[in-house]
């Protein structure tokens, strides 16, 4: 039998995708943040700034996928802070704007 044979024949075509790196998305605007829910009482207070500054990192990382940013040396500083603003929340630091990157490195 020829392995030809063994082979299943695909039923049909498959459909072809759009790439959001072609044709950027626009943010949903007005933007609105998830509810917030206080935090653990009894943490040191580095604890609280870290785990702010994870929250503000995922929301603008996930923006600027949202927005066709899809690799970390896209976002520089500047166009995450633009990004920031067009969100609504406080431009963010240095740090902040390197744990974006990261976020976004890992996520691919």
């Amino acid at each position: 039998m020829p392995a030809a044979a063994l082979k299943p024949k695909p039923t049909r075509k498959p459909l072809p995708t759009q790439s959001t790196a072609k044709h950027p998305v626009l943010l949903d605007l007005p933007y609105e943040p998830v509810a917030k829910r206080p935090l653990p009482p009894g943490r040191p207070r580095e604890w609280y700034i870290t785990h702010n500054r994870r929250l503000k990192a995922m929301r603008l990382a996930i923006a600027l996928l949202d927005s066709g940013v899809l690799m970390p040396n896209q976002a520089q500083n500047d166009t995450i802070r633009s990004t920031a603003q067009t969100i609504g929340v406080h431009p963010p630091s240095d740090t902040t704007c390197h744990m974006v990157r990261a976020f976004m490195r890992y996520s691919r």
